[in-house]
Parts: structure tokens; C-alpha cells; sequence
């Protein structure tokens, strides 16, 4: 079974650490953020990527086994910049240890570069330090949109480019990640979220470029592959 799908077990287990193990679910309760949790620890995933209202909690629980990461103007983007820096503040001083922050769309489609800019800048700053990715929504945006939003989170400073929030109507592609490796600066990651389901499909979004994966699905198949 080890080799079932083409990848070794090993290889998966190395996958997982690129990982943001994901439940951001409005549902979503503690018991079902703890097996988040759990399973991050278990799989040394990257980090668990969760709602903020539950950072404090899940920090306290993973006693620094494992980084908490949560998500900033999230889904839509459209809070104002004051907002997002005090959510990123407050989650970075509950035990957050990533930020991943939505831009304003709307800024984008108006050519309101700067201000996305100042906006990316402003809410690094409130991270103090910790690491910054910042959501694009390529679902949304023109390929030229794309390209300017790789310059601007360059020029900004974060550490991470992001495609997708996973909430709207398309996630992570292939071509959207290359296209970002293309035009991204040299220091800024590059993370692919949203309908990320297979082994396969992990393994070439790393080929491509990306540096995180964020998803809930890898776990969920290695468990199966290890209770077969």
C-alpha cells in the first residue's frame, strides 16, 4: 500500500511538513480544532491553521509542539487596514505564531496598489515579527492583477504570497503557481490553499514553487493509508 498512488510513504511524511493542517469551518468546535491539533503534532505538519476566536486555547494545548496559524480579514478582505493589524495583534499576542491576512479585492480591481501595500505593511508590522502570508484570492483577479500583487506583497515585505482562502469559487491551480513563482520576489514564499486533495497534486504544487500547502485532506489520506 506504501506505494499505492505512485509516492512512498516517506515522501508523504515529508509532504506533511509543508503543511497548514486547515479547519476554518464556521462550525467548526473545540473538540474538532483539539483532533486538528493532534493530528499536526502527530504528522509534524507545518502548522494547524484555525479560527481566532480558538488561537489562545490551541497555543496552550500544543505547548509549543506545534506553530498556531490563524487567518486575518478572513474571508472577504474587505475589513479596513486598522482592523486587520489589531485582529493580527491580538492573535500574535494570544500565541499565534503565522498570520495569514485577506486583501481588500476591491483595492485591487481600482488599482489601489499603494494602499494594499501600506495595508500588507501595516499588519507585519502588528505581527511582530512572525510570519506574514497574504491571500490574494487568484480566483478573482486577471493574470496581470496576479502579476501586480506579487510585486506589491514583494515590495511590502511579507514573508508569504498566498493564492486562495478556500471560500470562494475556485482555490489553488497549477498555473497560478507558477505564475507567482515567476513574479514573486526572491525572499517571499509562495503558499497553494484550496482544493488541494491528493498526494499527487501536493507533490506538483511543490514542484511548481510552492513552499506551504494549506489543506485538511493529506492528513486525512495518510490516516486511511495507515488503517489499510
Amino acid at each position: 500500500m506504501d506505494k499505492r498512488d505512485g509516492i512512498t510513504g516517506i515522501r508523504k511524511k515529508e509532504i506533511l511538513k509543508k503543511v497548514d493542517h486547515t479547519l476554518l469551518a464556521q462550525t467548526a468546535t473545540w473538540e474538532e480544532i483539539r483532533k486538528i491539533l493532534d493530528d499536526g503534532m502527530k504528522y509534524k505538519t507545518a502548522s494547524a491553521c484555525i479560527p481566532a476566536s480558538y488561537v489562545k486555547r490551541a497555543a496552550a494545548y500544543v505547548e509549543g509542539k506545534l506553530p498556531v496559524c490563524t487567518v486575518i480579514g478572513f474571508p472577504n478582505g474587505y475589513s479596513t487596514a486598522a482592523v486587520k493589524a489589531f485582529e493580527a495583534g491580538d492573535a500574535v499576542r494570544n500565541g499565534a505564531e503565522e498570520i495569514d491576512m485577506v486583501i481588500n479585492i476591491g483595492s485591487v480591481k481600482d488599482k489601489k496598489y499603494g494602499e494594499i501595500e501600506e495595508e500588507i505593511r501595516q499588519v507585519h508590522e502588528a505581527c511582530g515579527g512572525k510570519i506574514l502570508k497574504v491571500i490574494i484570492e487568484t480566483c478573482l483577479l486577471t493574470d496581470d492583477e496576479k502579476k501586480k500583487m506579487c510585486e506589491t506583497v514583494t515590495n511590502a515585505g511579507a514573508e508569504y504570497i498566498k493564492t486562495s482562502t478556500g471560500f470562494s469559487t475556485a482555490g489553488a491551480t497549477f498555473a497560478d503557481v507558477a505564475l507567482m513563482r515567476e513574479h514573486v520576489g526572491k525572499n517571499v514564499k509562495i503558499k497553494a490553499a484550496g482544493g488541494i486533495t491528493s498526494f499527487e497534486d501536493a507533490e506538483e504544487f511543490l514542484r511548481l514553487g510552492a513552499d506551504r500547502l494549506g489543506t485538511s485532506r493529506l492528513v486525512k489520506l495518510m490516516e486511511k493509508d495507515e488503517s489499510e
